[in-house]
């Protein structure tokens, strides 16, 4: 199957290689990763999987919290595979990470316990959020849980303009959804429910947020 376009880290090819330092220079990392590993709560007898694992930071976390998860990786570019493979590598973490075609997921349904995803659904249309969304809807268990850490609706005037740096970057037609507050109506149509956002917290570059749901 042909892979689906999709847009890279930063918005552009040549750039993936910066993203880790483009993230230390413009967010506040620790914060917003601590937050989204305090909302996984990974366990040792829970099967995670990371939609959307670029290059690795947050796979790293969730098993330096609890290195006995079941915890898999799945992304549609290679280009960031290659960096988070070698950063598992160096740290000693065998984590099985897949590629998909952007349309299924490489999984039979009702595999996953939680599923998690940190910056990726303002990179993707309004076609595919939906799509992805009835994907990870697919794989995860009944009242399984869903994570997604992503740009939110803009806290204020100053948060909106910020924000536009982002929309320059990885376009105005997939980042429009998630800064007029959006995401939950695409959680919804995709099957979940007790949908709701847990904290938003302000930064250079906007209100980021934090969306909670469960399946059926």
């Amino acid at each position: 199957m042909k892979k689906q376009n999709y847009i890279p880290a930063l918005g552009y090819d040549f750039l993936t290689a910066y993203y880790d330092l483009a993230i230390k220079l413009t967010m506040p990392e620790k914060k917003f990763r601590s937050i989204l590993i305090k909302e996984i709560k990974p366990k040792s007898n829970e099967k995670i999987l990371e939609f959307g694992f670029g290059t690795a930071q947050n796979l790293l976390l969730v098993k330096k919290e609890c290195p006995d998860v079941d915890l898999l990786g799945v992304d549609i570019d290679p280009k960031v595979k290659e960096i988070a493979a070698y950063k598992l590598a160096k740290n000693a973490i065998n984590t099985p990470l897949d590629l998909y075609d952007g349309e299924t997921l490489p999984y039979p349904n009702n595999q996953f316990d939680k599923v998690y995803s940190c910056l990726v659904f303002h990179q993707l249309d309004a076609e595919t959020k939906l799509k992805c969304l009835k994907e990870i809807f697919r794989v995860l268990k009944p009242n399984g849980k869903l994570i997604i850490a992503d740009w939110g609706e803009a806290a204020n005037p100053i948060m909106r303009f910020s924000f536009g740096l982002v929309q320059i970057l990885d376009g105005f037609k997939t980042t429009n959804d998630n800064v007029r507050g959006l995401m939950p109506n695409f959680i919804e149509k995709a099957g979940f429910d007790n949908i709701f956002i847990s904290q938003s917290i302000n930064t250079i570059l906007g209100t980021f947020s934090y969306f909670i749901a469960r399946k059926k």
